[in-house]
């Protein structure tokens, strides 16, 4: 794409792994079309330049504004302004061609600054609810880039700026599409990876030993778990499954997660958007209970978008109990095909070429950048 040759690209954001997987996704496949890249983030974004070769990182002040009050909103305020003022004067010596933000306060002061500069913006929303950060942006950037078809909370003048590109994943996970369904075989085992986020979830801890301690002997002894748990709930979780003689293969972290993903029957997870998007790209289904205390409740709307397209089941944690489970555990492996169908929807919902198709929105805004964009989504999408 000789529009995008040369052309520098700034990167908003920071945070969690739902604000980074797509920025890096993003940085490798505009790198490839020869631009030039730097990222804007916070203190707690610093350390994403080292995943990301050869990018410029600069740091400006941000800070939280939802969920706070008194003082710490003040200086959440505070913050806003003085990066936005930072902001402004890094983009004015760095004269990029497009700027793009990833949600999450770490990305507001820049998002705000290129608005002012005139400078072409776009956005990335991971949710299927519009995040805060970025509902503020909405109303004032060029492009808005959406994981899922359906976003809520979109502004109601901003159809005509809305692009579906999909979540990118990380290239291990995207590699795992390939990958098919594991047949499940009459009498064989079940595989199920229970994960909770980047820091496990105790709810899981407490409810999965007790819904397998239920199941009749006949389906608890083809079970294959793989389960992360918080460190402080390790050693209880597997007390539990030791006294309804289970082996469970529990870690505070799975290095292997991608690969037990695309190997396993059933995932057991939190709604985060890096979730959701891990389990469409590959493909397998999923019950997903989605973390209660999450800002404005977006990965309830996450797990809805699943459930609503066959691939997962949406259980709400204050439903989420052993009893509960163990039903709707039997349900499955009476009926694997339904397994297999569950499968085949998260299969079909998954967007392989999200990176691509997310390179070509921001080319859009790069100049002449309309020259060919479209042809890397299109030629990913196919293979």
């Amino acid at each position: 794409m000789t529009g995008a040759l040369s052309s520098l690209v700034v990167l908003a954001g920071g945070g969690t792994g739902g604000h980074v997987f797509p920025a890096q996704a993003l940085a490798g496949e505009l790198s490839g079309r020869g631009c030039r890249l730097a990222l804007v983030t916070d203190r707690r974004g610093a350390g994403i330049g080292g995943a990301i070769p050869g990018l410029e990182v600069h740091r400006v002040r941000a800070g939280p504004l939802a969920g706070t009050r008194g003082v710490k909103r003040l200086l959440g305020g505070a913050n806003l302004a003085i990066g936005t003022v930072q902001a402004r004067r890094l983009l004015a010596r760095l004269q990029p061609q497009a700027v793009v933000g990833f949600g999450g306060y770490a990305s507001v002061p820049t998002m705000l600054a290129a608005s002012f500069a005139g400078l072409p913006t776009a956005i990335h929303e991971q949710n299927a609810l519009l995040g805060r950060a970025n509902r503020i942006l909405a109303a004032r950037v060029d492009r808005i880039a959406t994981s899922f078809r359906d976003s809520e909370g979109l502004p109601a003048a901003a159809e005509a700026k809305v692009r579906w590109t999909g979540m990118p994943v990380r290239a291990a996970v995207a590699n795992a599409r390939a990958t098919p369904y594991p047949r499940i075989d009459r009498d064989g085992p079940y595989h199920i990876l229970i994960l909770g986020g980047s820091q496990g979830a105790t709810v899981f801890a407490d409810v999965m030993p007790r819904a397998v301690g239920l199941m009749p002997a006949r389906l608890r002894g083809r079970l294959r778990l793989a389960q992360q748990c918080r460190p402080e709930d390790l050693d209880a979780t597997r007390r539990a499954y030791a006294e309804i003689g289970v082996a469970a293969d529990l870690s505070t972290f799975f290095d292997d997660a991608v690969e037990r993903l695309a190997s396993g029957h059933l995932l057991v997870a939190r709604a985060g958007a890096s979730t959701v998007a891990e389990v469409t790209a590959i493909g397998r289904p999923a019950i997903l209970v989605p973390y209660p205390y999450a800002v404005d409740d977006h990965q309830s709307a996450n797990a809805h978008a699943l459930d609503e397209v066959g691939a997962a089941w949406f259980m709400p944690e204050g439903a989420f109990t052993a009893e509960a489970l163990t039903a709707r555990l039997e349900s499955l492996f009476d009926l694997p095909e339904t397994l297999e169908k569950a499968a085949a929807c998260a299969y079909a919902a998954g967007r392989p070429a999200a990176a691509a198709r997310l390179a070509d929105v921001v080319c859009e805004l790069l100049p002449n950048g309309q020259s060919g964009a479209g042809a890397g989504a299109a030629r990913k999408e196919a293979a």
